[in-house]
């Protein structure tokens, strides 16, 4: 019987890289959450990984599922971003 943990002669098998999900924010966290800027509501974009503060302009980025709340870290959004 082989040991599981000992690689097999058989040669080196790569395994497929795994494929990267998005981090989720706890919904909670994101309840309590307010632009530090205008203290108004956020609204996550997941595919982004941001919040997004229409009344600031900004969104703020997501990374490693923390929320990064300084507005030199957010970037600006464009009208089409404001419209969205």
């Amino acid at each position: 019987m082989s040991d599981p943990t000992v690689p097999s002669a058989g040669g080196n098998h790569c395994a497929p890289a795994p494929v990267a999900q998005p981090e989720r924010v706890d919904p909670k966290v994101l309840e309590l959450l307010v632009c530090p800027l205008t203290k108004t509501r956020l609204r996550y974009d997941e595919t982004a990984q941001e919040l997004i503060s229409r009344a600031a302009g900004l969104a703020y980025p997501i990374r490693n599922g923390v929320p990064i709340m300084t507005p030199d870290s957010a970037r600006e959004l464009g009208e089409s971003d404001i419209r969205a």
